[in-house]
């Protein structure tokens, strides 16, 4: 069985949804959810789930036949109780977790319209609180594989777990978060440790330069052996450095709640590729398991479960 470990963000989710809660558009036509100040919205739905991006991502592992686990920083507290059982429910390995002695667990209240889109509250507590330290003495020689999400910027934690885990053979799929991005010159260093990069158009944008993705994803692969970019409703493109596949929407299915889909399609993709698939059915996987998550309220309600049948989508190989 393969062995995978998710690092990053643990989060516990509230999900507030009413007619009150809308979206509409300012003056420069980006969309915005607005309040008058003192006003009381009514609400007529609320869903308590969990969140984070490696706790989602452990989720999808688990639930492919994957030994899972995942390490993040938690607070002593309810919410960090309620993760924890959460990750229990799917069997997920939550050992090694570190435990924040001063902060909070990260909490998000999520205000969603109708359209699906959402406006996102976060206290981020002990999830913004790695350290080198916390991640010097952690043996990652059981695991096949680090999935390792977004860091908060803490670029000397990431350098210790990626030093750690090439010494030790561990291969590596990383999707940096804005932390990181914002850090390009600290960034780039790391990528030589990467086994798979996994990022959205704009984020490889701030990391090789390219304006189509067929241009972003072959001056990618330079950095890294396996490049995804994904570009919302205009699809993914891939790479192995032999083939590049290009591939469209799973399904147009309406939108209930956005979030947790680009771990859902991260994770996703790790799930089959570390498993021996090919570079398209990863992709397939990846993209009908982020089409179930936004289907559903909650980052991990809709995560595939080990042997679903899928269909079809458009999608086209063809070499690098």
């Amino acid at each position: 069985m393969v062995k995978i470990c998710a690092l990053g963000a643990a989060s516990q989710d509230v999900f507030l949804s009413g007619h009150q809660i809308v979206s509409s558009k300012d003056e420069s036509g980006k969309l915005i959810e607005a309040f008058p100040l003192g006003a009381k919205i009514d609400i007529e739905n609320i869903v308590f789930s969990t969140g984070g991006g490696a706790t989602n991502a452990a989720v999808t592992f688990a639930r492919q036949n994957i030994e899972s686990s995942f390490i993040g920083r938690i607070g002593n507290d309810m919410a960090g109780t309620a993760i924890i059982n959460e990750l229990d429910k799917d069997h997920i390995d939550t050992s090694k977790v570190i435990y924040d002695p001063n902060l909070g667990t990260q909490y998000s209240t999520v205000l969603l319209s109708e359209s699906g889109e959402r406006s996102i509250l976060i206290y981020r507590g002990a999830a913004h609180g790695h350290k080198a330290s916390d991640y010097e003495e952690i043996d990652f020689s059981n695991f096949d594989w680090l999935y390792v999400s977004s860091f908060a910027g803490s670029m000397d934690a990431l350098d210790v777990i990626f030093s750690h885990a090439k010494r030790q053979g561990i291969k590596i799929a990383f999707n940096p978060g804005d932390g990181e991005l914002i850090k390009i010159n600290l960034l780039k260093p790391l990528l030589e440790d990467v086994e798979i990069l996994i990022v959205n158009k704009q984020e490889a944008a701030q990391i090789v330069e390219g304006q189509t993705m067929d241009e972003l994803i072959r001056h990618a692969v330079n950095f890294v052996p396996v490049v995804v970019i994904s570009d919302g409703p205009n699809g993914v493109t891939a790479t192995d450095g032999k083939t590049i596949v290009e591939a469209g929407m799973y399904d147009d299915v309406p939108v209930i709640d956005r979030t947790g889909a680009g771990d859902a399609f991260g994770s996703g993709f790790l799930s089959q590729w570390s498993q021996g698939k090919s570079l398209k059915d990863s992709i397939i996987f990846a993209s009908a398991n982020s089409t179930s998550v936004v289907n559903k309220i909650g980052a991990k309600s809709g995560i595939l479960e080990f042997g679903v049948k899928l269909h079809d989508m458009p999608i086209n190989e063809k070499q690098f």
